[in-house]
């Protein structure tokens, strides 16, 4: 594993593959937790949307969650059915589902965030209080860059259709992920 204080020229071990990797291990963590809570992502993602937005209309409350339609559907009437939400019909420029959080999906949203602190503390427990505070400003400053650049997406290259990194060098994710070059044989290509 890295080793912070060595230094690596491995990729693997470079500040975005490492975010990429405690993230994956933060959504496993958290979807462990929401399951044993019968609860998925998306019924989490949805309360939060509901209290953090307020009332929202059932068709654009589906728009704003990143997973298929069905699924969040689905998710929606387990949460109408549990009364963690409520719905209302209003006819303003057509009949349209109101959906809202209720007192009880507002207490079941605590827990979740309780369940997310529990599981920070658990991850973090290896820093100071002032190392975890010093990460979540570099987070919150990374998170913010990442969404002003989250318009620049990379343009396709031609060949075996590799994304635009510096100066031409052309690898896929999997490519990357996987140390091939281009070219299908070992990454040995330089950007230059």
């Amino acid at each position: 594993m890295y080793d912070g204080r060595q230094g690596s020229s491995s990729p693997f071990e470079q500040s975005v593959y490492l975010l990429s990797e405690a993230g994956r291990a933060v959504d496993r963590l958290l979807a462990a937790r929401l399951e044993h809570r019968g609860l998925t992502p998306v019924h989490h993602a949805l309360l939060s949307a509901l209290a953090k937005l307020g009332p929202h209309g059932r068709h654009d409350l589906t728009a704003r969650v990143t997973a298929a339609a069905e699924e969040v559907d689905q998710a929606l009437d387990d949460l109408l059915s549990a009364r963690l939400l409520q719905s209302m019909v209003v006819h303003v420029g057509g009949r349209q589902e109101v959906l809202t959080i209720t007192a009880s999906g507002e207490a079941a949203l605590e827990v979740l965030h309780d369940d997310a602190s529990a599981t920070q503390d658990a991850l973090l427990a290896s820093l100071t209080k002032g190392q975890r505070v010093e990460l979540n400003s570099l987070l919150r400053r990374v998170c913010a860059a990442a969404a002003r650049g989250a318009g620049q997406q990379p343009q396709p290259q031609g060949g075996r259709g590799g994304w635009a990194l510096s100066r031409g060098a052309r690898r896929t994710w999997t490519d990357v992920r996987d140390g091939v070059g281009p070219a299908g044989g070992p990454d040995v290509e330089t950007a230059g």
